[in-house]
């Protein structure tokens, strides 16, 4: 039994192809490095990542059954022999193209927006302790109503 996101069985069910222990153990490392996230770590991962994770190692397993030599190919972009040329993505040598796509949906993988809010808006609760100089930056500026 290999711990995986996705089981012998799984990968059968979702492509059809057959894989051994080796092939979907070295698919849940390539996800591992891909995702920075472990199979141990799987207690803290959201049901909905450990969907997709799933289905990335699945797909992972199945192209990997179908490729040769991955582990001593040289890391390129484009390859030319006899007059044919094609271009690659940086990782499509070594991630399965519909792997990818899973790992897209992964709430960690995606690209987020981070919405800075603006003068108008305003900054926002007080956090912390007012007193502390560290905190004038989250407080409106007023002049001093008192004398000199």
């Amino acid at each position: 039994m290999v711990n995986a996101w996705a089981t012998a069985q799984q990968v059968i069910d979702t492509t059809g192809v057959s894989v051994t222990d080796a092939q979907l153990a070295q698919a849940q490392d390539d996800i591992e490095i891909f995702t920075n996230r472990v199979y141990e770590d799987t207690p803290r991962i959201r049901q909905r990542d450990l969907y997709w994770l799933g289905r990335a190692v699945a797909r992972q397993a199945a192209w990997l059954a179908g490729q040769f030599g991955l582990e001593t190919r040289l890391d390129a972009t484009q390859i030319q022999q006899d007059q044919v040329s094609s271009t690659l993505t940086g990782d499509g040598l070594v991630l399965a193209p519909m792997a990818a796509r899973a790992l897209r949906r992964v709430s960690w993988m995606r690209s987020r927006t981070v919405h800075i809010r603006s003068a108008l808006e305003g900054a926002g609760p007080l956090v912390g302790n007012p007193l502390l100089d560290s905190a004038d930056n989250s407080q409106p500026w007023v002049p001093y109503p008192g004398g000199a």
